[in-house]
């Protein structure tokens, strides 16, 4: 998606969505290389961003009002309780909600690096959310 393709809020989140994926994966892959002085807490605040606003996206597509919230599990509910079919695993972006403000804040201590299963996710759900349509849970 280009920025000329935006016609309406569910593009307007989809495409943030993707350029906050798109960013997490730039510092993962400078994280990785040791090419940058980063924390992982940024990384995971980016890919809580790409899923927040796939959320979003989808509810917008789908014209349905949603609060004013970084809380992915909120916006996750929201999809079910609409009957708005959702990936395969979807519980586990919940974990990615801690990063929305408490990562900007203070530390989070992560010993293990799971930024490429997040990755896996959010791809999974953009994609869904392209070809999504209201079908029972």
């Amino acid at each position: 998606m280009k920025k000329s393709d935006i016609k309406n809020s569910a593009d307007m989140f989809l495409y943030k969505a993707v350029i906050d994926l798109n960013s997490a994966k730039y510092l993962l892959n400078g994280f990785n290389e040791d090419n940058i002085e980063i924390d992982l807490d940024k990384i995971y605040f980016e890919l809580q961003q790409s899923a927040e606003k796939t959320l979003k996206s989808i509810l917008s597509k789908h014209s349905i009002v949603f609060p004013k919230s970084h809380d992915i599990e909120q916006l996750i509910d929201l999809c079910i309780s609409n009957k708005i079919t959702l990936i395969d695993d979807i519980e586990r972006l919940v974990e990615l909600s801690d990063y929305a403000v408490e990562g900007r804040y203070s530390i989070i201590n992560d010993d293990i690096n799971e930024s490429d299963d997040f990755i896996r996710l959010i791809e999974s759900l953009i994609n869904q959310s392209k070809i999504n349509s209201r079908k029972p849970v």
